[in-house]
């Protein structure tokens, strides 16, 4: 006889929290009770800012054509893809841009050529062997294969190569293959920059997973990404509790484990009693002061920092002659990424377009005041602004402690902290991308419904490709 479904807690209501309680209820059934604890508001990262009435992506800005989980959602909840406006991009240096794209796609292969030879070739086939092995977890987890750990789940895709990848750099493994030096520090530094904020020395697996993003087709939803969170909290008729979680305790009950989450909201401190919980907030002293009472052995400290993000949105004229051009009619880029030079300031800046784009809308012109959204370590300073626009109406700064440290982290979170006490955000140690989120989701919805049933067949199976094909 089937175990009845569970009392589950989730903690945390950005996109982890949502897709998880989303999968729990799709493997357990309509009668899994879901507690979602979230003191912030839904969606987590994926938040917007208003300028002038209309809502901009703050963070989380663009989804891969290949991101399979985030198009089923789109696709169950009803939502749209937002209409794409062409813009061009370019590579800056401090000095002068290293290299331009135009609207011509076989030019700017040319050029890509000229500068760098056949690297773009030799990078694009290793991001899609890459891929090529990663797109194997959908085929895994439609047949309700889960993993424990998280090296489990990457040696079931790409072997003892893929447990390596998040232990050597990018660079490292793209001179390997081929990519020269020049095109290492002009290209995927600047595609680092803008994605993590960091160095050609993070793991070459989450390069891989941030160069796939910036070779491929993307998308976006209209209306704004984080209404893929909130429309999985409703779909899932989750009890979403406005609180912060403060720590869990360990009871037993019928020689079972009992968790005890305790909270803290506007109407002070309170806890409640589950059989089940899953974290998908981060658990590093850096960023949480997350407590876990009566483990034996006690559950051990996350190691790792997190990288320092400031966004600001910008509603104002771009000084287009810091960047070589004095007439700001003929500065023909949307999208600035920069190479990692001592004296840049900034990341990468983009001229966004709204969450919800009419037919009719445009792209502002050069010499018009656009809405921009820049990226660095470090808020920018009164002479920063100066240096990027001619004049502002206004300023809007979020500042994040968005991505693990790569360059700091020697092993990867534990995905299992305790029988049915499970941890969803360590796999940004992986790599951080929306998709990346999904696909832990599932395997933790699946992992919690495979231990629960003690389905152990379905857990850290080897040769996994074989067993998939003879069940086909």
């Amino acid at each position: 006889r089937p175990r009845p479904s569970p009392p589950a807690a989730v903690v945390g209501a950005g996109l982890g929290g949502s897709a998880v309680a989303y999968f729990l209820q799709q493997h357990f059934g309509p009668q899994v009770q879901l507690d979602v604890y979230e003191p912030a508001g839904v969606g987590g990262r994926l938040a917007t800012v208003t300028v002038n009435k209309q809502q901009y992506e703050s963070r989380g800005a663009s989804i891969h054509a290949l991101s399979l989980h985030m198009q089923d959602f789109v696709k169950i909840l009803g939502l749209k893809h937002r209409r794409e406006v062409a813009g061009k991009s370019a590579i800056f240096s401090g000095e002068h841009f290293v290299l331009e794209e135009t609207d011509w796609y076989l030019l700017n292969l040319f050029r890509l050529w000229w500068h760098y030879g056949i690297s773009f070739l030799r990078l694009q086939m290793w991001v899609e062997e890459v891929m090529e092995k990663f797109m194997r977890i959908y085929k895994y987890q439609a047949h309700g294969y889960a993993f424990s750990s998280l090296e489990e789940l990457l040696r079931s895709l790409g072997g003892d190569a893929f447990v390596n990848m998040t232990q050597r750099s990018v660079a490292e493994s793209l001179l390997e293959v081929g990519v020269t030096q020049r095109f290492v520090d002009d290209v995927i530094a600047a595609v680092l920059r803008s994605s993590y904020g960091q160095s050609v020395l993070v793991p070459a697996f989450a390069g891989a997973m941030s160069l796939a993003g910036a070779q491929g087709s993307t998308w976006a939803v209209e209306g704004g990404n984080k209404l893929v969170c909130s429309g999985l909290l409703k779909l899932t008729k989750a009890n979403v509790i406005p609180a912060r979680v403060t720590g869990v305790s360990l009871h037993s009950s019928e020689g079972r484990a009992l968790y005890q989450v305790h909270y803290e909201g506007s109407e002070g401190q309170g806890s409640a009693f589950y059989d089940m919980v899953v974290v998908t907030t981060p658990l590093h002293p850096s960023r949480s002061n997350f407590t876990f009472e009566n483990f034996e052995p006690p559950i051990a400290d996350f190691p790792g920092a997190f990288q320092p993000s400031v966004t600001s949105v910008v509603h104002g004229y771009l000084n287009s002659s810091y960047f070589g051009f004095p007439d700001p009619k003929l500065f023909p880029f949307a999208s600035i990424l920069t190479t990692d030079t001592p004296d840049l300031f900034f990341n990468a800046m983009d001229n966004i377009c709204p969450v919800n784009i009419s037919a009719a809308f445009r792209r502002k012109q050069p010499q018009e005041a656009a809405v921009w959204r820049v990226l660095s370590q470090q808020p920018l300073d009164k002479q920063q602004l100066k240096t990027l626009f001619r004049s502002y109406y206004s300023v809007q700064v979020t500042e994040w402690q968005t991505y693990p440290r790569y360059d700091a982290a020697k092993s990867l979170p534990p995905i299992v902290l305790h029988e049915n006490l499970f941890y969803l955000s360590g796999v940004e140690w992986v790599a951080s991308s929306m998709e990346m989120i999904a696909v832990a989701a599932k395997n933790v919805a699946l992992l919690a419904y495979n231990r629960w049933h003690q389905d152990l067949e379905k857990i850290d199976q080897k040769d996994l490709m074989h067993k998939v094909k003879t069940e086909l």
